[in-house]
């Protein structure tokens, strides 16, 4: 087993290559005296119908993380390694070193980063082209440090922020689908479940986006995000799950004892509660059609619930059934919630839906989006079923079949102080459609009558001070700090 000597400047290499030569670069501006530099956060555009607003989330775990704890051992160490070891990871890539450490002796001697970031809190739904948070030094010597860190930035927020927003929509579609067909309001908290941990590309993404996720939700499998909201948020928070089998444990089962016995000892074993079963291993018809109806009378006797759960197919097609218009009447034609009903039965609700016995119900884990949940969900009413007879396990292709560009997340400078002057600062590219277009000057965002965030672009001083981009940390402390529930709750807020 190895050790990283090069532990002490790793975060001053969380950055882009050819940042490193940008303290020289701008000095190449005016007279050279660059004292200022400041930046924004901006969603810049949707590739998501009917999305236009996005969750501000994961700033604070970022700075918490990127820029106080792993920078800890960097203002740790002693001045002259973090020195020597800067300069020989810098002569390694790009060759002999004219950028020197001088800058990173000053800011090792500064025991924290210069920097002040003013944010709307987080959980607020930002407007696409509204920025959610700036950032700029408060020293003049630090000025390269702004954009320096902007590659962590971006690749810190923009994951979590995504995932919050689209964790938001499914909310906004699962609550108007319960409202439609009068199923319990409570329920929604738990319809939407996290399954999206072994699709992430680490523990640290999973991590992030299993907390977007529980902004708008309390069902989670992926148990990496429990620790991540505890270490940058803390408070108190709902995080909630059941047993449930998997296929390795329906195959042991099967092949030993047959999979309606394997059934049968599942709910001895878990005499209350909710337990949920992967039931298509082999023929999910079967269960649905032989094994269950033999088993009612032990489900019923219950105090808990059991969840059935496909994972293969169409899951519109496994769970409303396939189109009437076959002709058919047999298992794959009904569905399994009606199948379930056929079974276990229910009551009705005041907006004449059915609700299957509160004994038995039915998750669906596997290749689920928005547009697809919503499907569902239609379905289910157009057959005189309350959408809330299903949860959906939401994965990958909800929250890893995003990137950036998503929601055109982007860190753009839009002001600098150069020669004791402030300038303006714009990108504009003729050969962009639009989108890339930056704001210019320092920024505000205030809310308009109708109650909306807008931006405010060239801001005077008065203008910045009544801004909802207030500092939240400056100068290695937090000014403002928000706890999960904190955050949920702003974003339950809103409509």
């Amino acid at each position: 087993m190895t050790t990283n000597r090069f532990a002490p400047v790793a975060p001053l290499f969380a950055t882009d290559a050819y940042k490193l030569g940008h303290i020289q670069q701008y000095t190449l501006a005016g007279e050279g005296r660059v004292t200022g530099v400041y930046a924004n956060y901006t969603n810049r555009s949707s590739l998501i119908p009917q999305i236009d607003h996005v969750v501000h989330f994961g700033l604070q775990a970022f700075i918490a993380g990127n820029l106080v704890a792993d920078f800890e051992p960097f203002f740790a160490a002693d001045e002259d390694e973090v020195c020597s070891l800067y300069e020989e990871r810098v002569t390694s890539i790009l060759g002999p070193n004219t950028i020197g450490s001088d800058h990173i002796r000053a800011l090792h001697r500064r025991g924290h980063l210069p920097l002040r970031f003013c944010a709307v809190p987080e959980g607020t739904l930002v407007p696409i082209k509204v920025p959610s948070f700036t950032v700029e030094n408060t020293d003049p010597e630090f000025y390269w440090l702004t954009n320096y860190i902007e590659t962590a930035l971006s690749a810190g927020v923009w994951h979590p922020s995504t995932t919050a927003t689209i964790a938001h929509s499914y909310r906004q579609i699962l609550q108007d689908w319960a409202t439609k067909t009068g199923g319990p309001a409570a329920a929604v908290d738990f319809q939407a479940h996290d399954f999206s941990y072994r699709g992430q590309t680490s523990d640290q993404s999973a991590a992030a986006s299993g907390a977007g996720h529980l902004l708008s939700f309390q069902g989670t499998d992926s148990l990496v995000s429990l620790d991540w909201i505890d270490r940058f948020y803390g408070g108190e928070y709902v995080a909630a799950s059941v047993p449930a089998t998997e296929h390795s444990v329906m195959m042991a089962g099967i092949a030993t004892i047959g999979e309606r016995d394997m059934f049968s000892r599942l709910l001895d074993l878990y005499p209350t509660g909710i337990v949920s079963v992967v039931s298509d291993t082999f023929d999910l018809w079967r269960v649905l059609t032989d094994y269950l109806p033999t088993l009612k009378d032990k489900v019923l006797a219950r105090n808990g619930r059991l969840v059935i759960r496909p994972d293969s197919g169409n899951p519109a097609d496994i769970l409303c059934g396939t189109d009437a218009a076959t002709g058919g009447d047999g298992p794959v034609e009904r569905g399994v919630v009606e199948l379930l009903w056929d079974i276990f039965g229910g009551t009705v609700n005041d907006a004449g839906y059915r609700e299957l016995d509160t004994h038995i119900g039915a998750i669906y884990g596997d290749s689920i989006t928005r547009e697809r949940a919503d499907e569902i969900c239609k379905r289910l009413a157009d057959k005189g079923f309350a959408s809330t007879n299903v949860v959906f396990g939401v994965g990958s292709y909800s929250y890893q079949y995003v990137t950036r560009d998503t929601f055109g997340s982007a860190v753009k400078a839009t002001w600098a102080e150069v020669d004791g002057h402030g300038f303006d600062l714009a990108k504009n590219p003729v050969t962009d459609s639009g989108t890339k277009k930056s704001a210019t000057g320092r920024l505000a965002v205030l809310r308009g009558e109708d109650g909306e965030l807008t931006l405010v672009q060239q801001a005077s001083a008065e203008q910045e001070a009544a801004s909802l981009l207030q500092p939240v940390w400056q100068d290695g402390e937090f000014l403002q700090f928000q706890t999960f529930a904190d955050v949920r709750d702003t974003l339950a807020g809103q409509v």
